[in-house]
C-alpha cells in the first residue's frame, strides 16, 4: 500500500470528515462528493474522481455505502485506473421499487423542510448497538453541515443506480469487502454476496458494528484494510 494512494469516497449523507479516525493510519485520500447542480447521477461523481485520480497514476478505491456505489461507477468507465478495490458496507445491486420510493420522498423533504429532522431519522439505523456518544456526537454534526439541496441530489442519485453484478463479476483486481456484524443497511448477507461477485475478494466482518464501520471501529477498519493492502502485489 506505501506504493498506491488510497482514495476513500464518504457514505450518505456525510462528508469526507468521516474518515477522520482512520487518517492516522492509513492517510487516505478522501474527497467531498458533491452534485454542484449537475444532474442527479453518480456518473457525476465517478467523473469528479477520474479527475482526482488522474495525476496518481492506478489507485487502490473505495468507498462505504454510497461511496461504495460510486466506486463502481467509477469501475464502469475506467478500471484500469484501480488497482486494489475495499468496499465497506455496501451493494451490488439496485435499489428495491420500494427503497427507491423511499429515497425519492426523503429528498423532496429535505428540500422543503432542511436537514434538522435528518440525524434523529438516518442515525439510529446506521449505528450498531454500541455507538459511543463521541461517534453519535460527531456524526450528528456532519449531518446538520450538510446541503440539504446536496442530499436531496444524492438520494435521487443513488434512486436511479444500476445494478452493478455484472461489473464487478468481470473484474480481475483484488478486492476487500468489509462490514459490521450488525449492519441493517446492507447486512453482512449482502455483503457476502458481494465479495462472491468479486473472483479476488477477500470478506471481514467486524463484530459489535452497524453500518459505519470506518467511524465505529477505526482500528479494526484500519488494520484490515492496512493488512490486506500489503498482501497486494507490486
Amino acid at each position: 500500500m506505501d506504493n498506491l494512494p488510497l482514495v476513500l469516497l464518504h457514505a450518505f449523507p456525510l462528508d469526507s470528515r468521516m474518515w477522520d479516525p482512520i487518517r492516522p493510519e492509513l492517510a487516505p485520500i478522501t474527497p467531498d462528493l458533491r452534485g454542484r447542480g449537475r444532474t442527479p447521477d453518480l456518473a457525476a461523481f465517478a467523473d469528479d474522481v477520474l479527475e482526482l485520480i488522474e495525476p496518481l497514476g492506478r489507485v487502490i478505491l473505495g468507498g462505504c455505502s454510497m461511496g461504495g456505489y460510486a466506486t463502481m461507477a467509477v469501475l464502469r468507465r475506467a478500471p484500469e485506473k484501480i488497482a486494489g478495490i475495499v468496499f465497506a458496507d455496501t451493494r451490488a445491486t439496485a435499489d428495491t421499487p420500494q427503497a427507491r420510493a423511499n429515497r425519492l420522498v426523503m429528498a423532496d423533504r429535505v428540500e422543503a423542510e432542511g436537514v434538522g429532522w435528518v440525524p434523529d431519522a438516518v442515525l439510529p439505523g446506521l449505528l450498531g448497538p454500541d455507538p459511543t456518544a463521541t461517534a453519535v456526537a460527531a456524526l450528528r454534526e456532519i449531518v446538520l453541515d450538510q446541503d440539504p439541496a446536496e442530499v436531496a441530489w444524492a438520494q435521487r442519485a443513488m434512486a436511479r443506480r444500476p445494478d452493478s453484478t455484472e461489473v464487478l463479476r468481470g473484474l480481475d483486481v483484488p478486492a476487500l469487502v468489509l462490514v459490521g456484524a450488525h449492519d441493517a443497511v446492507t447486512p453482512p448477507d449482502q455483503a457476502r454476496a458481494l465479495a462472491g461477485l468479486l473472483p479476488r475478494a477477500d470478506y471481514v466482518e467486524l463484530p459489535d458494528v452497524g453500518h459505519l464501520t470506518p467511524v465505529e471501529a477505526p482500528e479494526a477498519f484500519a488494520a484490515a484494510v492496512r493488512g490486506w493492502a500489503q498482501r497486494l502485489p507490486d
